[in-house]
């Protein structure tokens, strides 16, 4: 199988630039296929990944193990003290293990309360974890960091966290698109375990640059490189551990480390913990791929393919409603093997198109904007739904828009829970807490009055790095930039008030 990750920088231009995956010059700047490209030299089918791939005895297949050692990365030993106390037969690792009263506690809890949790956990390990762990090896990383999505996500597709994280590997949204995941209206490719984990791999690699061990690229990963690097020097110290002995972490991220280690320890045990007859791996996702033109109705091609909607979406998770991204195309789309034939001998392609939408009929005077913000749709999608009133000022009454739903579905479809979803308590408790740490820095931070200076936000930019770069205590740019702080994350080409 070709390695694309590991090709020199030149050869993946050029595959890009051959990409079939091509967009409409319209749109050319919102689809960024580099990640797309090297996600379709990884199919996740058994008897291609790595088939000579010897297997850990009593492990989730993917996990790290002597025969898969190799230089230059190091291999860790569980403490023989602690391998002998819990049994362990496998007690080689690639990332470190520390046994503590933190990793026994979770090492309880997966064994104990959390025992079903872990079971599904291991159970879907089998459909994805060995595909993971192959683009770990390709970009040069730990096999066993597989553990850490099992962490994130419990290697659950549609995982999504109080704070926006979505995907097996839980990407915040700017963490995503900085490390070239596409996500908008139509695709949200950190649902993508291929593409998602490609992105984990270069995050992770530069993560360990930064902070030179895997504890400590671990535990930005959980709370952003930023926390960890003020943690440092706030501490003195590079040791993980030392810094959970202070106050400054999170006890989210105290736990996040410790956690990861104790899946490890149990993920490659099985039957030390009893878990040998409890768990049933599922198959790997085995799939084959059609390619299909933008804007397609993903309804009329499962019908093609006489399967169900939700069995497409299944092999295809980044696509987060009933259509083809419109701004492509063409699109490769993942189906179940055997299925591709149907699709083949199928002689009108191009009629398989998205063309049944809800409509609005303005009542009054309006505009494309308004009617963004009625129905939560961004000015885009509508634009090009509409190109006939793209440029209009204003739209009268009577006037037909149409609107990205699909003429039978109800808005309250879960294709549009992340729209119209309302708040659970438990996130509206954390957004509230948000608040209160901005609230404080307002009232700690000095105001500029006059702002004769002003600092260009940078892709991969975060309050603390701006502070750090500029000079500014970061409560003095809080409390100066609060009418942009407060509304929002910070944005390449934001203009933030320093002096």
């Amino acid at each position: 199988m070709i390695k694309l990750a590991l090709l020199p920088l030149s050869v993946l231009l050029f595959a890009t630039a051959c990409s079939t995956t091509k967009t409409n010059n319209r749109y050319k700047n919102k689809y960024n296929p580099s990640v797309a490209e090297q996600a379709e030299y990884y199919r996740v089918q058994e008897q291609l990944i790595e088939k000579d791939l010897p297997n850990c005895s009593g492990c989730i297949h993917g996990s790290a193990h002597e025969l898969t050692f190799s230089s230059p990365l190091r291999t860790y030993d569980i403490s023989p003290e602690a391998a002998q106390e819990l049994g362990l037969k496998n007690t080689k690792f690639d990332i470190p293990i520390t046994w503590n009263k933190q990793t026994a506690m979770w090492v309880k809890f997966f064994t104990g309360k959390g025992r079903r949790h872990f079971i599904n956990y291991t159970q879907r390990a089998g459909r994805y974890a060995p595909v993971l762990s192959k683009i770990m090896a390709d970009n040069g990383l730990p096999r066993d960091l597989i553990y850490l999505a099992m962490a994130e996500s419990g290697f659950q597709n549609h995982a999504r966290s109080w704070a926006k994280a979505v995907g097996p590997w839980q990407f915040m949204p700017a963490t995503g698109r900085k490390f070239g995941l596409n996500i908008d209206w139509y695709v949200d490719e950190r649902r993508d375990p291929l593409k998602a984990t490609i992105a984990a791999a270069n995050y992770l690699k530069t993560l360990h640059g930064l902070f030179g061990s895997w504890e400590l690229a671990a535990a930005g990963y959980n709370a952003g490189e930023g926390k960890i690097g003020r943690a440092i020097r706030m501490y003195r110290t590079h040791d993980f551990w030392k810094l959970t002995n202070g106050r400054y972490l999170r006890p989210e991220t105290k736990n996040y480390v410790p956690k990861i280690m104790a899946l490890a320890i149990i993920g490659k045990n099985l039957d030390a913990f009893g878990f040998k007859d409890q768990v049933k791996f599922e198959q790997a996702l085995d799939y084959e791929e059609i390619m299909v033109k933008g804007n397609a109705d993903l309804y009329e091609v499962s019908e093609v393919l006489q399967l169900d909607f939700e069995e497409v979406k299944r092999y295809n998770p980044e696509i987060v409603r009933w259509q083809i991204p419109p701004y492509l195309e063409n699109y490769p789309l993942r189906v179940p093997v055997g299925a591709k034939d149907s699709w083949d001998e199928y002689k009108e392609k191009d009629s398989v198109v998205a063309n049944s939408f809800k409509t609005y009929v303005a009542t009054e005077i309006s505009s494309l904007t308004h009617i963004s913000r009625k129905f939560k749709v961004p000015l885009d999608v509508l634009e090009e739904l509409n190109p006939d009133l793209a440029n209009a000022s204003r739209i009268t009454p009577q006037t037909v828009v149409n609107l990205p739903f699909r003429e039978d579905h109800s808005l309250r479809d879960g294709l549009y829970a992340d729209i119209y979803e309302s708040p659970t308590k438990k996130n509206k408790s954390r957004a509230a807490s948000n608040d209160r740490r901005i609230a404080a820095y307002l009232k700690k931070g000095r105001l500029i009055k006059h702002p004769s200076v002003f600092y260009t936000v940078k892709k991969g930019d975060t309050l603390w790095r701006v502070a750090q770069r500029t000079g500014v205590p970061m409560s003095t740019i809080i409390r100066t930039n609060r009418h942009l702080i407060k509304r929002r994350q910070l944005l390449p080409g934001d203009k933030l008030a320093i002096r």
